[in-house]
């Protein structure tokens, strides 16, 4: 009797095939990161009430833009929990002001103010430090055109800034181009 010959049997080269699902998996991984992370903030830009007919600098609002930041507070100070406003920008301007007023009584939130002059300083700061959240900003015509300028790479007509009744919300995705929607209120 022979002995047996030797006899090899040959086993497929599985590397090409197990790295390559290593490489899936780490970049399904990734992407699963990156998409868990996205966050989107809402800025509600709204111009400041209409002004007392006067001769001073800084008049203080009319009747009705006193009624309008009454309207104002009444459509935000109702939500609680999801919807919230997490925080209150002001412009130094005596009637942006008195139009947030009621609404920072409403929700008993203490509004950050910043100078019309460094509007644009004051929006970047306010993107890196409130980034997912929901923040409303009052400040006069110029200054929320400036704003919406700087924040969505757009502008309104120009007409737009003479209306006090404009509200623009302009929602920031980390991932993506941002929005904005424009009401009457």
């Amino acid at each position: 009797m022979n002995p047996p010959g030797i006899t090899r049997h040959r086993r497929p080269f599985l590397a090409p095939l197990w790295l390559t699902l290593l490489a899936v998996l780490v970049a399904a991984g990734i992407a699963y990161t990156a998409w868990r992370g996205a966050t989107s903030s809402m800025v509600v830009l709204v111009s400041v009430g209409e002004k007392d007919p006067g001769t001073i600098d800084d008049p203080p609002i009319s009747a009705e833009g006193e009624q309008r930041a009454q309207r104002l507070a009444q459509l935000f100070a109702g939500s609680a929990g999801a919807g919230r406003l997490d925080a209150l920008y002001v412009s130094s301007e005596r009637r942006a002001q008195q139009t947030a007023a009621p609404l920072a009584e409403r929700l008993h939130l203490t509004p950050n103010v910043f100078a019309v002059q460094e509007a644009g300083g004051s929006v970047a700061g306010l993107l890196r430090s409130r980034e997912g959240s929901a923040v409303l900003v009052v400040a006069g015509g110029a200054a929320v055109q400036q704003l919406l300028r700087q924040l969505a790479g757009t502008a309104s007509p120009a007409d737009a800034v003479s209306e006090p009744d404009l509200l623009y919300i302009v929602s920031l995705p980390s991932v993506g181009h941002p929005h904005v929607l424009r009401l009457r209120y």
